[in-house]
């Protein structure tokens, strides 16, 4: 566990440095207001990403986890509906640019960014794909490679004082070639043939009937869940109705949705009152957010939701202990990594983007603020998804998103970018809290939690891994 955790560490650890290197050498190269609009074009796109890739990569953990192989008979639906998803958001962010015009530049970025709604659709199924089978090594490689390719142009871009549409036009070079490894890391898996973590080999199967096997989104049985069939699903059991699929993986989209919407709706709203050039100063703290956010990600979305799924079913202790000492210390853990943020940032963010941006310094110290919050919120939230209470996630991350927006529309006109920083600690804090409660009420409820010595005994194997 330890080693493939530390892998995927390693891994957003190369991401964060190379998207952090990309901010600092466009920054250094764009004037501040050019700098500011791409951002601010690449925040609106990037927040189209939960609707283009429409849930699919999370509904796949939850329905493999709970179904093992049977689930192969999501994939065909969920694919053609995240492709219609993606070509549909791809038309409009294509209208969004053509109204820019007669702004030319304007126009040509945002056609370019474009591309990157669907590299980051891309990007999130091929994730989910390794992580079903197991492979951290290959998910790494497939996270790291597309912020490599955007460094290359970033550094292409400083050393020959290229434009921002040059900029544009490599980021959409990198998103081309993104979508292209995506779909030659997961053909084994549309085909229907790569075998499962945690779920035994093909030939070790034995059919069950349909009916033990739970629905998406509704609470697993605390017994055991039986394997599944022999064969791929698409012999056995016809795949989901419309309905049915849209209904499973609505309530990631508007998840997902809601959680960008605090990463990058600050910026796009500065932008849009106060102009590039203030928005640069959110845009620059936000980028170091973003990149330390990538620290819960990792181990819940892209290590440990997989296994919480299975857990939820067979497994209580796990998903206690998850509850106890992980989402503790992640709160721990926050606190430390807000401190050097807020310290750090205070020196480091004039040396790195240069004296235009010693302003950013203030607005990175009030942002450091959300950092233990989303932390903690995020232990807590993976436990609500696998634990059958996804529908109650999503109602608390929706009011989370109502305070941040009114806390924006009260806080940037009169304060600018540091009450847009002061409204995302704020939501933030709301959104902890709320999903807090939930596990505590929905998740643990009266069940006794587990200790230290019964944490030690599972790290240290004496007791069986749950797999």
């Amino acid at each position: 566990m330890l080693a493939q955790v530390g892998l995927l560490g390693l891994s957003q650890a190369g991401v964060t440095v190379a998207a952090f290197g990309s901010q600092v050498l466009l920054a250094r190269t764009l004037t501040r207001e050019d700098f500011g609009s791409f951002t601010a074009v690449l925040a609106v796109v990037s927040l189209t990403a939960p609707l283009a890739v429409f849930g699919v990569s999370e509904l796949w953990l939850q329905v493999f986890g709970q179904e093992g192989a049977r689930a192969y008979r999501w994939v065909g639906p969920s694919l053609r509906l995240a492709g219609a998803a993606c070509a549909a958001l791809l038309l409009g962010v294509l209208a969004w640019s053509a109204a820019e015009l007669p702004d030319v530049t304007a126009a040509a970025v945002r056609a370019l960014l474009a591309t990157v709604v669907v590299a980051q659709a891309a990007l999130a199924l091929a994730g989910s794909v390794r992580q079903l089978r197991g492979d951290y090594r290959g998910l790494s490689a497939l996270q790291l490679a597309p912020h490599l390719g955007r460094v290359v142009v970033t550094v292409a871009v400083w050393a020959a004082g290229l434009s921002v549409v040059a900029a544009a036009a490599g980021y959409a070079v990198v998103a081309v070639a993104t979508v292209a490894a995506c779909l030659l890391a997961s053909r084994e898996f549309r085909r229907g043939a790569m075998p499962l973590e945690g779920h035994p080999a093909p030939a070790a199967r034995a059919a069950v009937p349909a009916a033990a096997v739970p629905a998406p989104g509704a609470v697993p049985a605390p017994a055991v869940v039986p394997a599944g069939p022999a064969v791929p699903a698409g012999g056995l059991d016809a795949g989901p109705r419309p309905g049915e699929l849209l209904g499973a993986a609505t309530p990631y989209v508007l998840g997902n949705v809601c959680y960008l919407l605090g990463i990058h709706f600050g910026t796009v709203l500065a932008a849009e009152l106060l102009g590039g050039a203030e928005a640069a100063l959110l845009a620059v703290p936000m980028a170091v957010l973003t990149a330390v956010y990538l620290v819960p990600r990792v181990v819940y979305q892209q290590y440990l939701l997989g296994k919480l799924h299975r857990w939820a079913g067979s497994d209580a202790e796990a998903v206690l202990l998850a509850y106890r000492w992980g989402s503790a210390g992640m709160v721990a853990l926050g606190a430390v990594v807000a401190a050097a943020v807020a310290v750090g940032g205070l020196v480091a963010l004039p040396v790195v983007f240069g004296p235009e941006y010693r302003d950013a310094a203030p607005v990175l110290a009030v942002l450091a603020l959300a950092v233990p919050f989303r932390f903690g919120g995020a232990a807590v939230a993976a436990l609500l998804t696998s634990g059958g209470l996804l529908r109650r996630k999503v109602v608390y991350q929706a009011v989370g998103a109502v305070v941040l927006l009114a806390a924006l529309a009260v806080a940037v006109p009169v304060w600018g970018v540091r009450g847009a920083a002061g409204a995302t600690v704020l939501a933030e804090a709301v959104l902890c809290c709320l999903l807090w409660v939930a596990a505590r009420r929905g998740v643990v409820g009266d069940a006794p939690l587990p200790t230290w010595r019964d944490l030690r005994r599972r790290l240290s194997r004496e007791a069986p891994r749950a797999s």
